[in-house]
């Protein structure tokens, strides 16, 4: 039984759709994802804005909010509260060229309005925390914007969603590439620095997802452990990757036993979760699995958590230490290579 409580997006159960070629799996309907994401024993529900209301820039203030209660009540239905809420600001035309980055007004102010709305979904669906992946905020063409002024203007629409409403926290989800291949945030540093930028830094905070700083050559309980430092680690996405190539939402564990058990080590060294956070997935099916299977990544994932905390457990701290004392780097090598691979 793990000592975390986890959450999970809608996102995570897809029908293998690729830019390759068409689904693999017949489509799952929302409510059906709710369910099994209870029967699996999940806590909490991850929402991008146009998740928890459909085609939201075609609605008025008013049905967003009518839109966003309808959906509390699924989850009360299911007895699952709402992690955060995140404004998907890549995929409309208007963000073809950043979206807090825009270099066109009427562009930035349309990333304003979906944002103040997901801050209006939050308050419908019982959370406090917006979470901003800046996908779209950096450029393809390196001249097209001046950084500088792009970066002030990124942390003016911190300062007003802040502004917004005095309650909400932020959390920034940094990732060094894809869909853009220069970020202006692509490290849990940079997250931290804008922090610091706004006018309310100690509401600004970040969340790390293992495949990004992976993609940025950085081992995640690293960056984990830097947020942790600084009281700003407020949610994960744990799962895993295969080289800086794209995010590939590979199950937690699948490709790096040692970096999965540091994680996990760092969370529960560092009484993450204690003040309400949650472990999220951000984990999809292989392409090739069938519908049977369409959850089972979800629930391998967990697994691989829970695995991980009882090897932490059962970690002889004692012994570690006599092994740095004694400088016998080689032994303490072994040492964790031997607890990881022991039944």
């Amino acid at each position: 039984m793990s000592q975390f409580k986890f959450s999970v997006g809608p996102w995570n159960i897809a029908d293998g759709t690729d830019v390759y070629g068409p689904a693999t799996r017949k489509p799952v309907s929302f409510e059906e994802k709710v369910r099994r994401f209870a029967e699996l024993g999940f806590s909490a529900v991850q929402f991008h804005d146009d998740d928890a209301v459909p085609d939201i820039s075609s609605k008025s203030e008013k049905q967003i909010v009518a839109e966003a209660k309808e959906m509390k009540a699924l989850l009360d239905k299911y007895k699952l509260k709402a992690e955060f809420v995140a404004p998907r600001l890549w995929f409309e035309p208007q963000f073809r060229d950043g979206a807090y980055t825009a270099p066109k007004k009427e562009d930035w102010e349309h990333a304003m309005w979906r944002s103040y709305r997901s801050i209006d979904i939050a308050h419908a669906l019982g959370c406090d925390l917006i979470v901003l992946w800046l996908a779209r905020e950096g450029t393809l063409c390196l001249e097209s914007k001046k950084p500088v002024h792009a970066i002030r203007q990124l942390i003016e629409s911190l300062n007003r969603m802040l502004a917004y409403d005095k309650k909400i926290r932020i959390a920034i989800e940094p990732k060094p590439n894809e869909p853009v291949d220069r970020s202006y945030a692509g490290t849990m540093g940079h997250a931290l620095a804008l922090a610091s930028m706004t006018d309310d830094p100690k509401r600004v905070g970040g969340l790390v997802e293992s495949a990004h700083s992976i993609i940025a050559g950085l081992e995640p309980a690293h960056d984990m452990a830097f947020a942790l430092a600084a009281g700003k680690l407020w949610s994960v996405h744990l799962n895993d990757q295969n080289g800086v190539r794209f995010d590939q939402d590979r199950i937690f564990g699948a490709e790096n036993l040692r970096s999965v058990f540091n994680q996990v080590k760092v969370l529960m060294d560092n009484g993450y979760g204690s003040h309400g956070e949650y472990i999220g997935l951000d984990v999809k099916a292989m392409r090739a699995s069938s519908d049977a299977y369409g959850f089972k990544h979800l629930e391998n994932s967990m697994k691989v958590v829970e695995l991980m905390e009882e090897k932490v457990r059962r970690l002889d701290q004692k012994a570690i230490d006599a092994f740095v004392a004694a400088s016998d780097y080689e032994g303490l090598e072994m040492h964790i290579l031997e607890h990881l691979l022991r039944a």
